[in-house]
């Protein structure tokens, strides 16, 4: 799974005019899933995101996760994380999970994410978003699960 993550002051999706998922401060999280993807990844990907030490703590060190920070994430699933764009200019989507696929792994990856005890908001899978949000930093990290080792 690819997420790309950032820290934001706010942030929310709509979906026809409609808000669909709104946070103030906490993470911004644009999630895609792969063809290779599994449970166990999704799980892996949602516990890093939960531990990413990227808030400042008194001192202005980045050292605090989203919990400790008191904030949420906005989960945005975004197939075009897997866009390859090496060659010619139209990106090819080869790489990323098919939507019956890659719908549950993000459902999973949210609920790993709650049970870690995140707030979490949600896009709508498959649906054409606007997303609104006020990066805070810029702080902006691209999470990978590891070619091979992660377990469930």
């Amino acid at each position: 799974m690819r997420a790309l993550v950032q820290r934001v002051s706010r942030a929310r999706v709509r979906v026809a005019g409609s808000v669909t998922g709104e946070i103030e401060r906490g993470l911004l999280v644009l999630l895609g899933a792969a063809r290779e993807d599994d449970a166990g990844r999704a799980e892996w990907t949602a516990r890093k995101v939960a531990e990413l030490r990227i808030f400042p703590d008194e001192a202005g060190r980045m050292s605090l996760d989203v919990r400790q920070a008191g904030g949420a994430a906005l989960v945005v699933p975004q197939f075009t994380l897997y866009g390859d764009t090496r060659r010619g200019r139209r990106p090819d989507f080869v790489r990323a999970a098919r939507p019956e696929a890659a719908a549950p792994l993000v459902d999973r990856f949210c609920s790993v994410l709650e049970a870690a005890g995140v707030r979490v908001e949600r896009g709508v899978f498959g649906a054409h978003m606007e997303v609104e949000l006020v990066n805070d930093g810029p702080v902006t990290l691209m999470i990978e699960t590891p070619e091979t080792g992660v377990a469930g």
